[in-house]
């Protein structure tokens, strides 16, 4: 076995934390994320089958951001992000990322191409760099596997880029299907088979620490846009209680998120026999929580800049829409965390869809109280049913069986 190459992996006794660098490439997402919300803000004067075609694109984007994202998590999750070549990896990830946040609000129109490159820059050029360093390896193979698939999607992106407009969309679209399938099924080659990471050997606290973190990023991209918009041309006292309610709303979130489950997922992880099959699961239950809050940020805006705007199916889209996106989320991370789902959750899921037809006809600022007032419905039940209760401890229902690794290169 090459031991410059075992060198690079990650062991046992490598700190848990998240290293500054990786906190500093963190910020490169708070960035990008407030384009997501911002491109979603301007989807807002469409209705009906063109608003839902312009959410539908920005999700499509953000879903580009959230690939490169959690793979570059599990790459430093896999490997030990003090080695050089891991750092050299996450900062040029660093940059491509901020070349894609610069250009996502026009990705889909004149600047498709630049956010193209960066993105195929670090599907491609991360795992080629990676296989360099392993040198003779075992597990050479996999970045070697991740570098295959992004070579095979790369001609659809470039085409996306530089076709015709009314093509970019079904080109991306597809090639970003076929990415995530690669990414779930562990990217199979013919005769080498696949390395699902599932079955990786990962630093599963690690992990869970980023996935908390990029919830918190999401959570201060929101701060933003609510400091920013009552900062604006349209301060106002009108605007003063939507700011206040906006604020409310997102601590809630914190609190929902945090209470017991997002506690114990570095526990869970940690004593899972294959974290890597927690880990999978919680990459779509965070994508889902995240792109809940950025949903609800995207509500608070319109609602703080015009708050008796009246609340027209567009608006409730992301002043309803978004805390119910994050309630489902969470839903799921209760079930990967406690094996259950506590009815908190579904009442609150339920009461949401039941208020949309009541609040269609009042104005944006009663809407969010409505749904604030429902958030802190579930906190407090929370809190009601743990309340001197012992400490619940971790009893996750993911990770339990299946092979703890799926081969030498696992």
């Amino acid at each position: 076995m090459d031991e410059r190459g075992a060198a690079l992996l990650r062991p046992p006794e490598s700190a848990a934390r998240a290293t500054f660098l990786e906190l500093f490439f963190d910020l490169v997402f708070v960035f990008a994320l407030t384009r997501v919300s911002q491109r979603l803000i301007n989807s807002l004067p469409a209705t009906g089958w063109t608003l839902a075609a312009a959410v539908g694109r920005t999700v499509l984007l953000f879903l580009v951001l959230w690939l490169v994202w959690t793979i570059t998590v599990w790459v430093t999750s896999r490997y030990e992000p003090e080695q050089t070549v891991i750092q050299a990896v996450v900062v040029g990830t660093m940059f491509a990322s901020l070349v894609m946040g610069v250009a996502l609000p026009r990705a889909l129109e004149e600047r498709a191409l630049p956010f193209a490159l960066a993105y195929l820059a670090v599907m491609l050029g991360r795992p080629l760099v990676i296989a360099a360093a392993l040198h003779g390896h075992p597990r050479r193979l996999v970045p070697l596997r991740l570098a295959a698939w992004a070579a095979a999607t790369a001609p659809l992106w470039l085409a996306g880029a530089l076709g015709p407009d009314d093509t970019r969309l079904p080109l991306w679209a597809l090639a970003l299907i076929v990415d995530y399938a690669a990414l779930f099924t562990g990217w199979p080659l013919p005769r080498l088979g696949s390395s699902p990471i599932l079955g990786w050997r990962i630093a599963g606290e690690h992990l869970a620490e980023r996935y908390q973190q990029i919830f918190l990023i999401s959570l201060g991209e929101s701060i933003l846009v609510i400091g920013v918009t009552y900062s604006g041309e349209k301060f106002s006292g009108e605007g003063a209680g939507a700011f206040v309610v906006a604020f409310v709303t997102t601590a809630l979130l914190w609190r929902i998120y945090f209470h017991r489950a997002g506690h114990l997922l570095a526990e869970a992880l940690r004593l899972a026999p294959v974290p890597g099959r927690l880990g999978t699961s919680a990459t779509i239950t965070h994508l889902v929580i995240v792109l809940g809050v950025l949903t609800a940020a995207v509500g608070y805006e319109v609602v703080i800049a015009e708050p008796f705007h009246r609340s027209d199916p567009s608006l409730l889209l992301f002043v309803v829409g978004g805390p119910l996106i994050f309630l489902a989320g969470r839903a799921r991370f209760e079930y990967e965390i406690f094996g259950r789902v506590s009815l908190p959750r579904i009442l609150g899921a339920g009461v949401l869809l039941l208020l949309v037809p009541l609040l269609a006809h009042g104005p944006a600022v009663r809407a969010l109280w409505l749904v604030a007032a429902v958030l802190a419905v579930v906190a407090l039940l929370d809190a009601r049913r743990s309340r001197g209760r012992p400490r619940e401890m971790s009893a996750s229902p993911l990770g339990r069986t299946g092979p703890e690794s799926s081969g030498p290169e696992a």
